[in-house]
């Protein structure tokens, strides 16, 4: 008979007094045999054109085979920026209605944009892991709000809290190639090598997802496992090792306008677009290749050369993936997808950049300088992003670029792989989105999506299967409606229409003009049909607002100042303080948790420094190239400040004696928007500093105290740990005075205006 344990466990055996009386009943174990293993691979920033089965002369002969041998799509369609990406890839759902309007960074204080998925939309490996899989991540994660990605949690938002049995990777929106910032599990690691060993991230992640996989398979190895692969490649920095740097030289010397010419003519030979379609005219301020100066040319050959690097190094990555599949008999029976969160970046601007953080803080490249350094573009002391016109040709045949609603920003490669599965392989044309992509993967495993999730009840699913795409290249999906909205700019399809408009900050919704085109015969969205159907154009437009309504994307939120761009100053999270007070040692502390610097500093660092030889860093933010470093050298304190790679150095006269000392660093503000350095021991001033600009974001890269993972100058190598005692750090923020706030304010919402444009 069946009865309920005080636990509350089912029991259907017979419980007497004894055991000999007692008949014992065991539950059958979650281990569903005969399903297919699902594997996701995502890569960030990688425009429609990129792969070389999409046209481009870049080499992935990997991805290529792939989709030789499955499915490739080419009407295959995305959020346009990443947190809301992977939110919609990895639960079903639109990313408004899961909370992710945007980048997970920030909390604006309504709920569609909370940076993090609710409950009530269970991720894939949720669903998998409760229908018995074995479920791994490994790589960018960027769906928990950044001010919880410190050892202080919490925890509740990150991989292993949502679904995942393993976790290799990082938290944030981005991370350097070769010195990452990493996470296992749910601890914070340094990089198991540094790049003078030969390491770089691409490979690790792979190295670690075969790690999980061979575990599990040899220990019960009729369980299926779902992976997320999600590489930090192509997003800036564009890092590869040196081989793939040197393959690629001198092989975009012709510029952007022949690689569009060329990779659109391929796109053309091989059916990716449908016969009539035109390439987009030059984007705004992409100027033709011809009118580049011979010093624009090199610097931005140079920086196409770098992504092309990674993007090959990335394909050589998924290669030995899908070999180690194939070699442990794995690839046959696994739904193996590639595919791309956004269209290619615009981050880099006009002219490309030695350091995107120059972008961010609204500042021009300074050409002569990242000449000087043209050969560190790609390597470790580069932290590069390549201009629009190359990111327009990644995005082949198409307008705009990711942060945009049109087709560069939504329209990306998508590649399905699975031998036992595939019967008819090719192009599939249809229109189809991230939010299909979990009801497919579902559809194909045998699980039915549950009405309720650790007691939760959930969201219906916003997607559709596309499995009939499987066996019936031409199947009809039936009709459909999707809308699109980022940062204020809107899109809507329904019935292979779609209208689409730009949004300007601060510009008026209801007076900003909407486009009109019909995807089926004009895929690259150049016909603007709004004159000629101003009818259908207004059904479109009301339409949206429907969507808009029905799926959470209101209140429209362009705003443009600090408190939206970082995250909201609330109890229990480690950011928007004026004092921070550390005790180390300490984990390393990440960005978004790190003190706002924008209006200067304090830090004052109690020490007991030991006899003898004693160098090492105090603490260290940033990189070399956007960062500073406090640290002892021969004995002598230096503060050493990196704008761009224009050394601030400031430096004690004597070395320290043996025993208690305060060091402190002073950085005040000027009206010029640049900071005086006041160092001090002992409160005795001992150097002096000016830095020409104090910048709103001066890094994506965190802060370690008692050692520097990341040389910021050639007076050390990595890590340099201090041998001394660090009792105490405090960082003290200055009060805002009105003026000030009034000028950061306004210098922040442009820089948001422009990042997000």
């Amino acid at each position: 008979m069946t009865r309920k344990h005080p636990s509350g466990e089912e029991f259907r055996g017979v419980i007497g007094r004894t055991a000999a009386e007692s008949k014992p009943w065991w539950p059958d174990a979650v281990c569903p045999t005969g399903k297919p293993n699902v594997v996701i691979v995502v890569l960030d920033d990688t425009g429609f054109a990129h792969f070389g089965c999409y046209g481009s002369t870049i080499e992935t002969p990997n991805v290529d085979r792939l989709a030789q041998a499955g499915l490739q799509f080419t009407g295959f369609h995305t959020t346009a920026l990443c947190s809301p990406s992977r939110a919609s890839l990895l639960t079903g759902r639109n990313h408004h209605a899961v909370q992710m309007r945007s980048v997970s960074n920030f909390d604006t204080g309504f709920p569609h944009m909370r940076g993090a998925v609710p409950p009530s939309a269970g991720t894939l490996a949720e669903i998998l892991r409760g229908a018995g899989y074995a479920t791994f991540a490994a790589g960018k994660w960027h769906l928990a709000p950044l001010s919880e990605c410190t050892v202080a949690g919490p925890y509740r938002n990150w991989p292993l809290q949502k679904g995942f049995d393993r976790y290799y990777g990082f938290l944030q929106g981005e991370t350097d190639q070769f010195r990452p910032e990493l996470t296992a599990d749910n601890t914070f690691i340094d990089p198991p090598a540094g790049p003078e060993d030969g390491y770089h991230l691409s490979e690790d992640l792979v190295d670690r997802a075969m790690g999980f996989i061979r575990d599990q398979k040899s220990l019960v190895p009729e369980r299926p496992f779902f992976l997320y692969l999600a590489f930090a490649a192509t997003h800036a920095p564009h890092q590869a090792p040196k081989a793939y740097l040197e393959k690629y030289r001198g092989r975009f010397d012709a510029g952007w306008d022949v690689a569009r010419a060329e990779w659109f003519a391929n796109q053309r030979e091989r059916a990716i677009v449908p016969e009539g379609t035109q390439l987009a005219p030059h984007n705004p301020g992409v100027r033709p290749w011809a009118e580049l100066s011979g010093d624009e040319r090199r610097f931005a050959a140079r920086l196409q050369e770098a992504f092309s690097a990674m993007l090959d190094h990335t394909d050589a990555q998924i290669g030995r993936l899908t070999a180690f599949l194939d070699e442990m008999g794995l690839l046959e029976d696994t739904i193996l997808l590639v595919l791309s969160d956004n269209g290619a970046s615009k981050e880099g601007g006009a002219t490309g950049l030695m350091d995107e953080m120059r972008f961010l803080n609204g500042l021009p490249e300074d050409l002569p300088a990242a000449l000087s350094r043209l050969d560190q573009v790609g390597g470790p002391k580069s932290f590069c992003n390549y201009p629009w016109g190359w990111a327009q040709a990644g995005n082949t045949p198409l307008k705009w670029y990711k942060s945009h609603t049109h087709g560069g920003g939504v329209r990306d490669p998508f590649v399905m792989h699975w031998p036992k599965g595939i019967a008819r392989t090719g192009l599939r044309h249809q229109f189809c989105h991230l939010v299909d992509i979990v009801p497919t993967l579902l559809d194909c495993v045998g699980v039915e999506a549950p009405r309720e999730l650790a007691g939760v009840p959930q969201m219906p699913l916003h997607g559709r299967s596309l499995k009939p795409l499987i066996a019936e290249p031409d199947a009809s999906l039936g009709d459909r409606v999707q809308y699109f909205e980022m940062f204020g700019n809107r899109g809507i399809y329904a019935e292979g229409w779609k209208a689409v408009t730009l949004h300007r900050p601060g510009s008026s919704y209801d007076e900003e003009a909407w486009e009109l085109y019909r995807l089926d015969t004009d895929f690259s969205e150049c016909r603007d049909l709004a004159a000629e159907e101003p009818a259908r154009l207004e059904k479109m437009v009301a339409l949206w607002w429907r969507e808009a309504e029905a799926h959470g994307v209101l209140p429209l939120d362009d705003r443009v100042n600090p408190s939206v761009f970082r995250s909201v100053p609330r109890g229990g999270l480690p950011a928007g303080r004026l004092q921070y007070v550390y005790y180390p040692p300490v984990t390393r502390i990440n960005n978004d948790a790190c003190p706002w610097l924008a209006r200067g500093w304090t830090i004052r660092i109690e020490i007991e420094h030991p006899a003898g030889a004693a160098d090492g860093a105090l603490l260290a933010r940033g990189t070399v190239s956007s960062g500073f470093a406090l640290y002892v050298k021969d004995g002598r304190v230096v503060h050493d400040y990196s704008f761009f790679q224009n050394h601030v150095r400031s430096e004690a006269p004597e070395p320290l004696s043996p025993g208690r000392h305060e060091i402190e660093v002073d950085v005040t503000r000027t009206a010029d928007k640049g900071g005086d350095i006041a160092l001090r021991i002992d409160g005795k001033d001992v150097g002096h500093g000016r830095i020409p600009r104090l910048p709103w974001m001066i890094s994506q890269v965190g802060m370690d105290i008692g050692r520097s993972l990341a040389p910021m100058n050639d007076d050390y190598e990595a890590p340099f740990v201090y041998p001394g005692r660090i009792r105490r750090v405090v960082i003290d923020i200055p009060e805002s005075s009105d003026p000030a706030d009034r000028e950061l304010q306004a210098e922040a919402g442009f820089r948001a205006a422009m990042a997000s444009q």
